[in-house]
C-alpha cells in the first residue's frame, strides 16, 4: 500500500480544519470590537459585511488588530466602515499585513497598502513580505562616508547628503515641498526612489505623477499613495509599506532614496487612532504612541551591511512654527534638516531653501576640506549679506566696513543664480563644486 507524503497530509489537515468565525460586537469611532475569533495583535481579519459597502459592492473590508482585551480584539478598519454592523462574520486572513516587492515595482503606482492602482499587470506572482521589520542594530550600520548628489545645488553644496542619511524637509504649506521632491527624484544619483504620498489632495497625486515626476522619474521609482479621504489605518501604513519596499531594494544590494510626503500626516493619522482608542491627548493633541512611532518608522532607513537607504521626510510645519511638536521630535531623530521658507517662496526664489538656516549632521564625513572651506565661505558672506541688507537698502551702509559684506554684495547676483533652480535643471554634483569654487575664488 502507497503512503502518503507528509506535504499532502499537512494540506488535507488544513483543509479539513474546522473554519473558527468571529462576529463583531461593537463599532465605536474608527475601530471595532470583535469576538471569538484567536488573533494576534498585527494580524489582518476579514470583516463580511451584511449590507453594502461604500463601494456598493458588498465586498469584505480589512481590519488590523490593534490590541487584545479580555472581551475581544480591538481591530482598526483598512477601509470605509460603510455596510458594517454588530453580528457582521469575521475571518482571520492568517497573519499580518504582506507587501509584494522585487524589481518590477518600478514604475508602479501603489495604494497605503502595496496594492497596484495604476491599471497595471497584477503583482501576485512577486515575493511577499511582512511590512513590520526590525531597523538594522546600531554597531551594523556602516558609517556614511559618501556624498549621494541629489541634483539640487543649494542642498549639494551648503547641506550635501550623505548615502544612507536621514534629512527632514521642514515648510509650511504651499512653499515647494513636493517640487522639491521632484527634482530629488528625477536629479539624484540613486538606483531606485520610493515615494510615499501620505495624505495628498486627490487631485494632486496624478499632476505629481505626469508633470512633476515625469516618465523619466517614474520610471525608476515606486510610488506609493494613501490620499487625504483614506482611512487613517491605510495612511499610517502607507508609511509602512513604501518603507518595507525600500528595504527589500536595500537588502538586495541597491542604493534607495525613500521620500515621504509627508511625515507630519503620518503623525496625524496615528493622532486620529490614537485618540480614538482613548488615549489622552498631550501637546497639540497629539497622544504619546505618536512620539514612541516616529522613531519607530525613520529608524528604519540607513544604512546595512549590504546597501542603503537615504531618508528624505518632508514636515508641513503649523503656522511656519519651527518649533511644531513633529519638527521638533523629527529633528531630534534625523540626520539634518533643509528650511523652506515663505519669505524666499513668495518673492520667486525657487528652490525656497533657507541654507543659513539648515543643516547636514554629516557634512565633515562626505565632503574634502576644500569643499567645506567654499561652502563656509559662501554661508559667511550670506550671512553678511543678511546683516546689512536693511542698512543697504536705506543707504546707511558704507562700503569698506566689512569686507566680508563688501565680497557679498558684489557677488549677491550670481550667488543668487547659482542657489536658484528650476525644476527641469539637474546639476552633476562635480559640476556643483566647481561651480561653488569658482564663485566664492572670483
Amino acid at each position: 500500500m502507497s503512503t502518503l507524503s507528509p506535504a499532502l497530509v499537512a494540506r488535507a489537515r488544513t483543509a479539513a480544519r474546522p473554519l473558527v468565525l468571529g462576529r463583531v460586537s461593537e463599532l465605536v469611532g474608527l475601530h471595532l470590537v470583535v469576538t471569538g475569533l484567536p488573533a494576534a495583535v498585527g494580524d489582518l481579519v476579514r470583516i463580511e459585511p451584511a449590507g453594502p459597502t461604500a463601494s456598493g459592492s458588498g465586498a469584505p473590508v480589512l481590519a488590523e488588530v490593534a490590541a487584545s482585551r479580555t472581551d475581544g480584539l480591538v481591530c482598526l478598519p483598512l477601509g470605509p466602515t460603510t455596510g458594517l454592523q454588530v453580528g457582521a462574520h469575521v475571518h482571520h486572513t492568517g497573519g499580518p499585513l504582506r507587501v509584494r516587492v522585487g524589481d518590477e515595482l518600478r514604475g508602479r503606482v501603489l495604494d497605503g497598502l502595496g496594492r497596484p492602482v495604476d491599471g497595471g499587470p497584477s503583482l501576485d506572482h512577486l515575493r511577499s513580505v511582512v511590512v513590520e521589520h526590525r531597523a538594522p542594530d546600531a554597531l551594523s550600520r556602516p558609517r556614511i562616508d559618501t556624498q549621494l548628489g541629489l541634483g539640487v545645488r543649494a542642498m549639494d553644496a551648503l547641506t550635501p547628503c550623505g548615502r544612507g542619511q536621514r534629512i527632514g524637509i521642514m515648510a509650511g504649506s504651499g512653499v515647494g515641498k513636493s517640487s522639491l521632491l521632484s527634482m530629488i527624484a528625477r536629479g539624484s544619483d540613486a538606483e531606485v526612489a520610493v515615494i510615499a504620498l501620505v495624505g495628498e489632495r486627490g487631485r494632486e497625486v496624478r499632476e505629481f505623477i505626469e508633470n512633476d515626476l515625469g516618465p523619466e522619474g517614474l520610471a525608476r521609482s515606486v510610488v506609493v499613495v494613501a490620499t487625504s479621504d483614506a482611512p487613517p489605518v491605510e495612511r499610517l501604513r502607507a508609511a509602512f509599506v513604501a518603507t518595507r519596499i525600500a528595504e527589500s531594494f536595500r537588502d538586495d544590494g541597491r542604493h534607495v532614496v525613500l521620500m515621504m510626503d509627508s511625515l507630519t500626516r503620518v503623525a496625524m493619522a496615528q493622532r486620529e487612532i490614537g485618540l480614538s482608542a482613548g488615549e489622552p491627548p498631550t501637546t497639540r493633541g497629539y497622544p504619546p504612541s505618536v512620539f514612541a512611532l516616529l522613531p519607530r518608522l525613520l529608524e528604519r532607513a540607513g544604512t546595512s551591511p549590504t546597501g542603503s537607504i537615504t531618508g528624505l521626510y518632508t514636515v508641513l510645519v503649523e503656522g511656519d512654527d519651527m518649533q511644531d511638536p513633529v519638527g521638533d521630535t523629527a529633528r531630534s531623530i534625523l540626520d539634518g534638516h533643509i528650511v523652506l521658507t515663505r519669505r524666499l517662496a513668495t518673492s520667486g526664489h525657487f528652490p525656497s531653501i533657507d541654507v543659513l538656516e539648515s543643516i547636514s549632521r554629516v557634512v565633515s564625513a562626505v565632503t574634502t576640506p576644500e569643499q567645506r572651506e567654499a561652502a563656509t565661505l559662501l554661508r559667511r558672506m550670506l550671512a553678511a549679506h543678511r546683516d546689512v541688507r536693511e542698512l543697504v537698502e536705506i543707504g546707511a551702509y558704507v562700503r569698506g566696513t566689512d569686507p566680508v559684506a563688501d565680497a557679498a554684495l558684489e557677488r549677491m547676483p550670481r550667488i543668487d543664480a547659482f542657489l536658484r533652480q528650476s525644476m527641469d535643471d539637474s546639476t552633476p554634483t562635480a559640476e556643483t563644486w566647481q561651480r561653488l569654487q569658482q564663485l566664492v575664488a572670483a
